[in-house]
């Protein structure tokens, strides 16, 4: 059984005001696989369809087209399955403002059925683990910067071990430090917790060091995925930097504009 399983999955929306609205496409029949405490890395740049697959695979959103399976369970037709094997991480974290740190993470923790007696020890040593100052805990989050409450983010996905961890963007915000942090807690996760990630980014040098494959979703395809020496040579390629240019004829800082069907 793969830990992912994903074919040919499709995702589109409706953009624009009524009799001006048009079809964009997310993602076009999108394939690949995760085996079982492997990680994987998927590169591209905004609007290229990383977010809507992190989400679909969470089951926040409905796909299209296709199908995707999580250890076997349907996100669609058993997303109460999947929701107990999943966390994700977002660029775009939201938290309970005037709440702390801690109460965030206390609060988050409860939905999985984890009492505060289980995260009363948990709690301070997974904030301390991925770079944050526990002395902070007790702070609102919106006295927080923005790196600081990225980490509290990533604390409330470890926080409940999921066996599928979904990064989107995990490191955006953090100062060099507290990157290398929590990139050194994500591979503790995986050699002593057996986690499968999937990691979508634009951060060459996360991907190419954390990953095993590495993919690249340009325009909500999935060009290729392969280790990243097999990439490189795929392409014909010196680096990893310059086999996405070569696959997308653009740099991997740009926008790019969405797939219209």
């Amino acid at each position: 059984m793969f830990a992912v399983d994903v074919v040919n999955l499709e995702k589109r929306f409706r953009r624009g005001r009524r009799g001006r609205s048009r079809i964009v496409t997310a993602l076009a029949a999108v394939s690949f696989t995760v085996q079982r405490g492997e990680c994987v890395a998927v590169l591209g740049q905004n609007g290229s369809g990383k977010s809507t697959l992190v989400r679909t695979l969470s089951t926040l959103l409905l796909p299209d087209g296709g199908r995707a399976r999580v250890f076997g369970h349907d996100v669609v037709r058993e997303a109460g399955a999947v929701r107990r094997l999943v966390n994700r991480v977002s660029v775009e974290a939201s938290f309970f403002k005037r709440m702390s740190a801690a109460e965030n993470l206390s609060y988050a923790a409860r939905f999985y059925g984890l009492t505060p007696a289980d995260t009363r020890a948990s709690i301070p040593d997974i904030l301390e683990r991925v770079g944050f100052p526990v002395g902070r805990a007790s702070e609102p989050m919106e006295d927080l910067s923005r790196g600081m409450q990225q980490k509290v983010a990533l604390a409330r996905a470890l926080l409940t071990s999921p066996v599928l961890l979904l990064l989107d963007e995990p490191t955006t915000g953090l100062d060099p430090r507290s990157k290398r942090e929590v990139q050194a807690f994500i591979r503790e996760l995986r050699t002593e917790h057996d986690t499968t990630i999937l990691l979508c980014t634009h951060d060459l040098l996360e991907a190419e060091t954390l990953a095993e494959r590495v993919g690249i979703l340009h325009a909500g395809r999935l060009l290729s995925l392969e280790p990243a020496e097999e990439l490189t040579r795929s392409y014909g390629a010196a680096n990893l930097e310059e086999a996405f240019f070569t696959a997308t004829g653009i740099e991997l800082e740009e926008d790019t504009e969405e797939v219209i069907t």
